[in-house]
């Protein structure tokens, strides 16, 4: 389910930065700063949802959502706190660290 859940989150992540790519740019980004302009391009039919504005959204609220799913997803899974960066042995290390003579069979 997490890797499903990461190939579809990475799929959309690529999709996301192709279609904002793709989108035109208005030219002066700061000219509504200082000027009475900003308002005015801000609320116009032009800027009100063509195709590429639509799919940004959709695609954004998508990577939103699979970003929370995978979040919770590995907080479910971790059962133990600390650091990632610990290293976890997988075999308790043996307190009597002699090596034992084989047993001759008769």
């Amino acid at each position: 389910m997490g890797t499903v859940l990461l190939v579809i989150h990475l799929i959309v992540a690529i999709f996301l930065v192709a279609v904002i790519l793709l989108q035109r740019s208005t030219g002066g980004a700061l000219d509504g700063l200082g000027g009475g302009s900003g308002a005015s391009s801000f609320l116009s039919a032009r800027g009100k949802g063509n195709l590429l504005t639509r799919l940004t959204a959709i695609l954004a609220t998508i990577f939103i959502i699979t970003s929370i799913s995978l979040s919770i997803y590995h907080k479910g899974y971790e059962r133990k706190s600390g650091s990632i960066l610990e290293v976890e042995t997988s075999a308790p290390a043996a307190e009597n660290s002699e090596p034992q003579a084989p047993v001759a069979a008769d």
